[in-house]
C-alpha cells in the first residue's frame, strides 16, 4: 500500500502563469472566504457536501480543499490527504481540522501536477474547484491517474447551465468573471471528466442546473485508444 504522506510536494509552477494568479487570488481572500460563502453553505452547499462525501471511503484525496469546509462531512474512518495552491487557505484548513480533532495530511500542491504515484487513493473529491483550474483537462487527468482503478471521483461543482437564456448569459459574463476572479462560470466539467477517461459519470443538479453533484469512477482497465 502506498503511503501518500511519504512523497514530496509538487514544485510550484513558474511565476507569471495563470496558476500563480489563481494562487494569489485565494491567498488574498483566504481570511474572508468562509464569510463570503456562508449564505450558500447554509442554503444548500453544506447539505450537498454531506451527501457527496458520505461515499468517500479509504484513502481520500481532497483537491482544492480551500479552508477545509469538507472536513466535517468525511466518514470517521476516511484517511484524508488534502491539497491546495493557497498556503493562506491551507492555514485555515489546518485550524479547522485541529478544531474537529481530525487528522488530515495537508499539502501545498497543484492539482495539475500531483506529486503522488499512480493509484494512490481510493477516492478523489473536489468542491467548487474546477471552475478555477487553468487547465482543467490536465487537472482531471491527474485526478484519474492518482485514483485507483475502480476508485470513486466525487465532485461538487458549478457548471454552465443547459437552459438557453441562462447558459447564454454565463457565456457572456465569463470573460468578466475570469478577469475579476479567475473563475470560469461556463465550463462543462462532467463532459470534461468523461473526456479524461472517467466512466459511470452521473450529474445530479442541486441548484437550478448550475450546481451539480458529479460522481464517476476510474475504469478498472485501461480504455482502448482510437
Amino acid at each position: 500500500m502506498t503511503d501518500p504522506a511519504a512523497h514530496d510536494e509538487a514544485p510550484a509552477p513558474s511565476a507569471g502563469t495563470a496558476t500563480d494568479a489563481v494562487r494569489a487570488g485565494y491567498d488574498a481572500v483566504a481570511d474572508r472566504y468562509d464569510g463570503l460563502v456562508r449564505p450558500l453553505e447554509r442554503c444548500f452547499l453544506a447539505r450537498c457536501r454531506r451527501r457527496l462525501l458520505a461515499d468517500a471511503r479509504g484513502r481520500v484525496l481532497d483537491v482544492g480543499v480551500g479552508t477545509g469546509l469538507n472536513f466535517p462531512y468525511y466518514p470517521a474512518d476516511a484517511e484524508v490527504t488534502a491539497i491546495d495552491l493557497s498556503s493562506g487557505m491551507l492555514a485555515i484548513a489546518r485550524r479547522r481540522a485541529e478544531g474537529l480533532g481530525r487528522a488530515v495530511d495537508l499539502r501545498v500542491m497543484d492539482v495539475q501536477a500531483l506529486a503522488f504515484p499512480d493509484a494512490s487513493f481510493d477516492a478523489v473529491a473536489s468542491a467548487l474547484v474546477f471552475c478555477a483550474v487553468p487547465d482543467p483537462a490536465r487537472g482531471l487527468a491527474e485526478v484519474l491517474r492518482v485514483c485507483r482503478p475502480g476508485g470513486r471521483i466525487l465532485m461538487l461543482e458549478h457548471v454552465r447551465s443547459c437552459r438557453r437564456c441562462l447558459g447564454w448569459f454565463m457565456d457572456l459574463a465569463n470573460p468578466l468573471t475570469v478577469a475579476l476572479f479567475n473563475e470560469h462560470i461556463n465550463r462543462d466539467t462532467g463532459a470534461a471528466l468523461r473526456a479524461a477517461g472517467a466512466e459511470a459519470v452521473t450529474e445530479e443538479p442541486v441548484f437550478l442546473d448550475v450546481f451539480r453533484l458529479i460522481r464517476a469512477q476510474r475504469p478498472e482497465r485501461p480504455q482502448p485508444r482510437g
